[in-house]
């Protein structure tokens, strides 16, 4: 069924699409907690691969409101009147929830639907509560680092699902705070379905749905892991799948490493709280932006290994000692 939308395309190409996600960049196991070390390196690493020519000199940050727990604001108005408009490389950034916003979700039933129940309704307005705050954290950290980020909430923007699929998604939105020379930021989030009431909407599907509307050259995946192992890496002997193929019919295979049992069925395990999908819908989600001839890659976010996927550096040759996935299509 096809999606409602304005088919408004950005002046400039998009050359990634970043998807932070929510076990990188906050601590999944201590309730509404941010992981600053990572979300602070990921941001400077941002930066860096956005920033076009030298990204050396001091970082003018954007973020002039009060902090917690720091007694000064970060005002640095009059230096801005000395600074040239600086370039940037096109990126739209997207993030999970984390340890925001699963919890209301998975306790209240909000995935389910049935917003006629007074539990799924209170639900529905405490998992955008928690997913927003992470939202504005996050546009803070990058604010931080000089880039121009703005949030912007799915359900806000009016996108609303049919039986958990995409209904509408008007994406004029983010096109125009992209040509305005703003980084959009979106982010998972409950919304409106018109068959069950409401739902939970994925950053992994939003991301698909982005890429499939804004063509960016690649796509990255910043997780907690090194990329998609053929079982859950917590496991003696897990294997990095370093590159998977993926066919015109939307399936997919391993190409390196090599297995001798060619059926060899890669197992994911999704944690009992996450109302997403987890591991299984990131996977099919990035085989159906490969499919667009995307290239793919997932990586473990803040590390050298993330920063090279963000710069670009391997849509023309993936170093041996590159550590992730990349997930690529094959005709």
């Amino acid at each position: 069924m096809e999606t409602k939308q304005n088919n408004t395309k950005p002046k400039t190409p998009v050359r990634c699409i970043v998807k932070l996600g929510g076990a990188a960049i906050t601590c999944k196991n201590e309730f509404e907690k941010i992981n600053e070390t990572n979300l602070t390196t990921v941001s400077s690493q941002l930066r860096e691969s956005m920033t076009l020519g030298s990204s050396s000199g001091s970082v003018l940050g954007m973020d002039w409101s009060k902090r917690s727990g720091i007694s000064e604001t970060t005002n640095n108005v009059d230096e801005f009147t000395e600074q040239h408009v600086l370039e940037y490389n096109i990126f739209v950034v997207i993030h999970g929830a984390g340890s925001f916003g699963h919890f209301q979700a998975s306790k209240s039933g909000v995935h389910k639907g049935g917003l006629d129940q007074p539990l799924v309704k209170a639900g529905f307005v405490a998992t955008r509560i928690s997913v927003t705050s992470l939202n504005l954290e996050i546009v803070r950290a990058l604010a931080r680092e000089g880039i121009p980020s703005v949030a912007m909430s799915p359900f806000s923007c009016g996108w609303s699902t049919r039986e958990r699929n995409i209904a509408s998604a008007d994406v004029s939105t983010v096109v125009e705070a992209l040509d305005s020379g703003f980084v959009p930021v979106l982010h998972g989030d409950a919304v409106l379905d018109e068959s069950l009431g409401c739902t939970i909407l994925s950053g992994d599907v939003i991301i698909s749905h982005l890429a499939a509307h804004l063509k960016p050259q690649f796509v990255v995946f910043l997780t907690d892991v090194f990329g998609v192992y053929d079982r859950p890496p917590s496991e003696p002997n897990a294997v990095l799948l370093r590159e998977i193929a993926v066919r015109e019919d939307g399936s997919w295979s391993v190409v390196n490493p090599t297995f001798e049992d060619s059926d060899k069925q890669v197992e994911i395990s999704v944690a009992s709280h996450d109302t997403t999908g987890g591991m299984v819908t990131k996977i099919s989600e990035a085989a159906m932006i490969a499919k667009l001839g995307i290239d793919v890659y997932i990586v473990k976010a803040a590390t050298e290994h993330s920063l090279t996927a963000l710069s670009g550096k391997l849509r023309d040759k993936i170093p041996e000692d590159w550590l992730g996935t990349v997930i690529r299509y094959v005709s």
